[in-house]
């Protein structure tokens, strides 16, 4: 098992608090690039190994860290992907995976500021799995082997934006600039005693908005995997933001503000603590 980080750009493992420069642990220049390291996920595991009697380079600061995945080439979001968060927001179970995009440049560090687009910001938090072996018409037998592993996230959502018009589209309410938080690390699958049950929460300003499970999507990993290979070829590092559960801020008319702390934990993978600044 592995857990990826993006140290000042540089892909890092981490091991008892403490992070080893990827390259030089290796001695392959290539796997600085935290998006090659995704690519080479397999190679990951062995290196983790090595490290224990070895020097680290630091010891890991939270709020240094980047996006551990930080260039995908794609960004899914899957919405209503809960029932109890369909239920809130009065909507139908959806047939289908419903899909929208988040766009790349919109992706933070576990640390870093939400910057508020406006006064309709809502929070939600999600497990966040990344692709490490592409593929395309991928089973979902053999969906989780293509999974380079499992990080946080935030789906930071400007209301106003996401539903403004007939039909709505959700894509740019959910890009602004700083609307996805991930992190800390990118934690590979083996090291969770079942992928398909992970606890998560997310708190406001010190208020529990958001608690649930993994094993209550509608639509699991694997077939999230499989039915969006189904439409387009995978690559190595796109991200697939799995939906989150009740308890988001819209239903209750209660938005994100200035100066509040969004603190979101998921099991075996830690804790983003994204501090809320008014935009222009």
């Amino acid at each position: 098992m592995f857990r990826l980080l993006n140290v000042a750009g540089r892909a890092a493992l981490e091991h008892d608090g403490h992070w080893h420069d990827l390259a030089a642990a290796t001695g392959d220049a290539t796997l600085a690039d935290p998006m090659a390291a995704v690519a080479r996920h397999a190679e990951l595991h062995a290196v983790q190994a090595t490290l224990a009697g070895r020097p680290p380079e630091g010891a890991v600061d939270p709020a240094a860290l980047g996006p551990c995945v930080p260039k995908p080439e794609k960004v899914f979001g899957i919405g209503l992907n809960y029932r109890s968060h369909a239920g809130e927001s009065n909507m139908e179970l959806p047939p289908a995976p419903l899909t929208f995009t988040k766009f790349p440049s919109c992706l933070v560090g576990p640390q870093a500021d939400i910057v508020l687009s406006g006064a309709a910001v809502d929070w939600e938090v999600e497990i966040v799995v990344a692709i490490g072996t592409g593929g395309r018409h991928i089973p979902q037998a053999e969906a989780w082997n293509h999974v380079a592993g499992i990080t946080l996230g935030q789906d930071v959502s400007d209301r106003v934006v996401q539903l403004t018009g007939k039909p709505p589209q959700f894509s740019l309410g959910k890009s602004f600039d700083t609307y996805g938080p991930i992190g800390p690390a990118l934690v590979s699958v083996d090291a969770f005693a079942d992928p398909d049950d992970i606890e998560l929460w997310c708190d406001v300003a010190g208020e529990r908005m958001q608690h649930a499970r993994t094993s209550d999507l509608i639509f699991p990993v694997a077939e999230l995997v499989s039915y969006l290979s189904g439409i387009c070829t995978l690559t190595p590092g796109d991200l697939i933001f799995t939906g989150t559960p009740d308890g988001v801020g819209g239903p209750r008319g209660r938005f994100l503000k200035d100066g509040e702390l969004v603190e979101s934990w998921a099991e075996g993978i830690g804790t983003l603590r994204n501090r809320c600044v008014a935009g222009r």
